[in-house]
């Protein structure tokens, strides 16, 4: 397929125009209008009819050019937000940094931005762009041509443009090159871009890891020089970034890149330390957690956040509790104390919302009540609602070799029993006994002394 792309590309054999698109007609590029879903057709006809220029631009494009299904279309157009409001029913605009309107065609929900221009740029009575003193983009809202778009776009592969009306390939930053020889190019300058939206070092290692492409050297070597940037992004953009990174199925490919990079230190602080202190086992965990992940999502199956960021930050819980064990505190007590420090450590880069948090939280603890099965237990703890959970993240545990195994396949072989089974499975197990803590004898003073429950 790769071939047959590079050598449509290279059947024109007139100079192209500085500024100027390769365009590949129809029949001439294996994309077909039938791949497009019907809502990103209406949008793009609905915007020409009404006299704007109007393309699907970006991923959408260059995964058809690949033979992959596209997750989303979005479309590129001439108008203005305010301009594709009003041209559609069902339509919002979102964003202020980067305004973009979300158009409803029944079930589906095309996004739809205005082509931008360049920030040297003086476009009157348009909203200008705001810079932080490092450069960071803090508001882009510069409207202009396509062929200004087509420069804004981070990579080279995303500069592609198609018309559905027409069937026609537009390539305006020599992506189609790329794409053939399976490279992520930044456009421009790539340390300039990096310091414009540090997020575009996140995103160049995602495609790398979804595409299985490499990124090209200069782009590449910017990374490593400016990861220490993505200190500036608002924690919560990191946290979308983060799930867009880790839960579309190429976990392991892109944790191996993070780390490859330098970056999965600027995202989780806490678990490279982990992993400096215990590389063998720590690492075992995490890429048994993300290559579980991995086959899960590809077979259609639910994976929820709070598993995955629970094994991600495992590792820097098991080495922070170690401090509170070593003096008298419970089990339960150390634990909890080293889940909320790692938690709130991780909300500082990361911001984890509650809804994640805690449940994440609570599959943690089930990991010391799940080993205490005797009596009414253990059927007690199938009634809770983290309990499924609670169990993956144990044989994960298992697998990765923390804990001898065994605990794992009893709890296996208790769910698929019936009731009269169970009670025997119950019944002969010796319940682990709980650490007591030797009182001190109270000292003398004027303020209280006690223990930690």
């Amino acid at each position: 397929m790769l071939k047959k792309i590079a050598s449509y590309f290279r059947k024109d054999p007139l100079p192209i125009l500085p500024g100027e698109p390769h365009t590949i007609p129809s029949g001439d590029h294996p994309i077909s209008p039938r791949q497009i879903t019907s809502g990103a057709k209406k949008v793009v006809e609905q915007l020409v009819s009404d006299g704007y220029e109007a393309y699907l631009v970006g991923g959408c494009v260059r995964d058809l050019l690949l033979g992959m299904q596209p997750n989303d279309f979005d479309v590129a157009t001439d108008a203005t937000p305010e301009e594709v409001n009003r041209l559609f029913r069902r339509a919002r605009i979102i964003g202020r940094r980067f305004q973009i309107v979300h158009v409803r065609m029944g079930k589906e929900v095309i996004e739809v931005t205005t082509f931008r221009a360049s920030h040297t740029a003086e476009h009157k009575g348009r909203d200008q762009s705001r810079r932080s003193s490092k450069g960071l983009l803090l508001r882009d809202n510069i409207f202009g041509s396509v062929t200004e778009d087509a420069c804004r776009r981070d990579f080279t592969m995303n500069a592609l443009y198609y018309h559905p009306q027409d069937n026609s390939v537009f390539d305006y930053a020599d992506g189609l090159s790329d794409i053939q020889q399976r490279l992520i190019r930044v456009i421009g300058n790539a340390e300039e871009r990096y310091r414009e939206d540090p997020v575009r070092m996140l995103r160049a290692v995602r495609f790398a890891a979804k595409l299985g492409f490499r990124i090209e050297e200069n782009s590449a070597r910017a990374i490593g020089k400016l990861g220490h940037l993505l200190a500036d992004i608002p924690p919560a953009r990191l946290f979308d970034e983060v799930l867009k990174l880790l839960m579309h199925g190429h976990a392991l490919a892109t944790f191996r890149l993070l780390r490859e990079f330098g970056l999965f230190k600027l995202l989780f602080p806490a678990t490279e330390e982990a992993l400096s202190k215990d590389p063998g086992y720590y690492l075992e965990f995490l890429e048994q957690a993300m290559t579980n992940t991995d086959k899960r999502i590809r077979a259609d199956k639910r994976v929820t956040p709070a598993f995955l960021l629970g094994a991600i930050l495992w590792p820097a819980v098991l080495e922070r509790r170690k401090a509170f064990e070593s003096g008298n505190s419970s089990p339960v007590y150390a634990l909890q104390q080293a889940a909320g420090e790692v938690v709130h450590r991780a909300c500082q880069r990361i911001s984890i919302p509650r809804r994640f948090s805690m449940p994440m939280r609570e599959i943690w603890e089930l990991q010391l009540r799940l080993p205490r099965r005797a009596g009414t237990q253990a059927s007690r703890l199938m009634e809770n609602n983290r309990f499924r959970a609670g169990y993956d993240f144990l044989l994960l545990r298992e697998d990765a070799g923390e804990i001898e195994p065994g605990l794992g396949e009893w709890w296996t072989r208790f769910q698929e029993a019936n009731e009269h089974t169970q009670e025997e499975m119950t019944s002969n197990l010796d319940q682990p006994k709980s650490r007591r803590r030797r009182r001190r004898p109270r000292k003398r003073s004027s303020a209280p002394q006690g223990d930690h429950d």
